[in-house]
């Protein structure tokens, strides 16, 4: 059996006794059932990771861990940042999960202007809360020692920045001229991907994404859903890089 993730305060990330408590303790002992023995990796989801064996089982809420090694990840090169636009029901945690699985570094909820879904007052404080509870959960599942980033709401205006700042920035986009297969990749530096929403990005935004160095490409000869989009493109791109190697 593979070990068992749980997420963790840097501060118990150390070789030796520690002891995982609260609900990630109690996750551990009543739903999970952990044995004596049996091993676990602690992490605090931003690249530590503590790898041990339980030691005890502490009532219903703490478990002690013999922690006997610890390793850091060295940051992502290049980074891989998606810019997703707000999809509709429940496919925005669908794709943070996938994302997430996939090892996207950073996610940015993009407010654009053909979005059915809008994120105003409490309900979308509830709504990006959401997707950072699900790319938390993915980030365990898929047992990632760093988790990704879910940023805030983002708008159009707000994106030059980003793509500015990209050492190489895309916006998927079925009349893109070039294949994203055949893009030419840095080395270092952050990726940025766009992915537009289910009636497509609006020609004053790649405009506006033009201005700031992201071009159009075509992922492949069929459209994808915009919460399946920026999965498959992040393959591709983490795959091309070297990230999966």
């Amino acid at each position: 059996m593979t070990a068992a993730f749980f997420l963790a305060d840097r501060a118990v990330l150390t070789v030796g006794r520690v002891l995982l408590e609260g609900p990630e303790g109690r996750h551990a002992v009543s739903v999970r059932r952990m044995r004596v023995g049996e091993e676990v990796v602690l992490t605090d989801g931003e690249g530590t990771g503590a790898y041990g064996t339980v030691a005890s089982v502490e009532g219903k809420d703490q478990l002690g861990v013999e922690v006997t090694d610890v390793r850091v990840e060295p940051e992502p090169r290049p980074r891989l940042t998606v810019v997703q636009a707000l999809p509709k029901g429940d496919r925005g945690e669908l794709a943070v999960e996938t994302m997430t699985e996939t090892g996207v570094d950073v996610i940015v909820p993009w407010a654009a202007s053909r979005c059915v879904t809008q994120w105003r007052g409490e309900r979308g404080a509830k709504s990006l809360a959401k997707w950072r509870t699900t790319a938390r959960e993915a980030g365990k599942q898929s047992r990632r020692l760093c988790f990704p980033r879910v940023a805030d709401l983002v708008t159009t205006a707000q994106l030059g920045r980003l793509l500015a700042d990209a050492e190489f920035a895309a916006v998927l986009h079925e009349d893109g001229g070039t294949p994203l297969a055949t893009a030419e990749l840095p080395d270092s530096g952050d990726i940025v991907l766009v992915v537009g929403p289910e009636g497509g990005v609006t020609r004053e935004e790649l405009t506006a994404f033009a201005d700031a160095g992201a071009d159009p490409y075509r992922l492949g000869p069929s459209v994808l859903r915009t919460s399946t989009a920026g999965t498959a493109a992040s393959a591709l791109l983490l795959g091309r890089v070297g990230r999966w190697n």
